[in-house]
């Protein structure tokens, strides 16, 4: 943590205010069961497409357990989904053989690139999984169009206890930060312990392909009731994007009531893929989801990027009772720049009913 003298105390947290209605809501057999993980994408033309996870009953495989698509919207409020898969789970390879989740996709800089073509590209960053008892892994594709994309071989980072939620943030100095969360287990492996932390911390890259892990945790979770079942994603603007200094926007779970008996998330659940039926994963997550956990979205600043403090929940629903589509839940957040210092930032949003839809928000100027 930042000592109390730093003057970080000092940097005034943004509000935020939520826009009317949903940005996104399942509406066909490839995102009608869940919805969730969004990263927007502002293009050169002014339109912005949106990538999220979702999973339906046209899933490519049956025991798939989610995949990446993507929507266009002219104005970033009204979003329609696009045709098709953009990345699905591939069964052959252990690592992402059930879900991929968490997209986060950046433009690859000219450096980065050994080839002749003049066409731009972009990489998506993911976190990809497998069975329960393999840890989560982040990996990455390729693209020229943002439609039709390219798995890169190998692992970008991982861990014993798993990684996953990335964001990439591009650096000036050329290279490139990785945020993502860590899990760790009272076994130190998934899928035969408890998980005992879920927290931010962070990599860098000189060439977008290999990750050098940095020393300790950016945000180290269980610091409060408030994130009691940890962090579960965190998006960065530098300060060159903020105007002031480096900006955190992080989501955290707080645990159910003492006594609560909590079905086992099937991403936790080795007995989960048997069945091979991803409806049976979408409601047995959301039956989870919704077993009284709560998760909001917090905000923190620095004036490293490595070192963080603590401000402000900015996001967050009245809970169970309440009709907001982000009453139980708020997460998952990808934030892009409209112009005089204002920002909109979609998250992952789902109502006392259990439905998962994407939302948004902007900050005052």
């Amino acid at each position: 943590m930042i000592p109390p003298d730093s003057g970080n105390s000092k940097i005034a947290p943004w509000t935020w205010l939520r826009d009317p209605n949903a940005r996104l809501q399942g509406s066909g057999t490839l995102d009608s069961s869940k919805l969730q993980s969004p990263c927007i994408v502002r293009l050169n033309d002014g339109t912005y497409r949106l990538f999220y996870t979702a999973v339906g009953p046209a899933r490519p495989f049956p025991a798939c357990q989610g995949y990446i698509l993507s929507a266009r919207s002219s104005d970033g409020l009204l979003f329609h989904p696009e045709p098709g898969i953009r990345l699905a789970p591939v069964p052959e390879l252990s690592h992402m053989a059930l879900r991929l989740i968490a997209p986060s996709v950046t433009p690859i800089p000219a450096s980065d690139e050994h080839r002749n073509s003049s066409t731009p590209r972009w990489r998506m960053y993911f976190e990809a999984r497998g069975t329960a008892d393999r840890p989560t892994v982040i990996c990455s594709a390729v693209s020229a169009d943002l439609l039709h994309w390219q798995f890169e071989d190998g692992i970008r980072l991982q861990s014993a206890g798993g990684v996953g939620a990335p964001r990439y943030l591009p650096l000036n100095d050329g290279r490139g930060r990785l945020y993502c969360v860590q899990s760790e287990f009272s076994t130190g492996t998934p899928g035969e312990g408890v998980r005992i932390s879920q927290s931010i911390i962070s990599a860098v890259t000189c060439d977008g392909l290999h990750f050098e892990l940095e020393p300790g945790y950016r945000l180290k979770d269980r610091c409060s009731a408030d994130d009691s079942m940890g962090i579960s994603a965190a998006e960065v603007l530098s300060p060159e994007a903020s105007g002031d200094c480096w900006r955190m926007f992080y989501s955290a779970w707080q645990d159910v009531p003492a006594g609560v008996q909590v079905p086992l998330h099937p991403s936790l659940n080795p007995a989960a893929v048997s069945s091979g039926q991803s409806d049976d994963f979408a409601a047995a997550s959301i039956a989870s989801d919704m077993a009284g956990y709560r998760s909001r979205i917090f905000q923190a600043v620095s004036f490293d990027g490595l070192n963080w403090e603590r401000q402000q929940c900015i996001i967050q629903g009245d809970g169970y009772g309440d009709p907001g589509l982000d009453a139980v839940h708020a997460e998952d957040m990808s934030i892009v720049p409209i112009g005089n210092q204002r920002f909109r930032m979609y998250y992952a949003a789902c109502d006392a009913s259990g439905n998962w839809r994407i939302a948004s928000a902007v900050n005052l100027p």
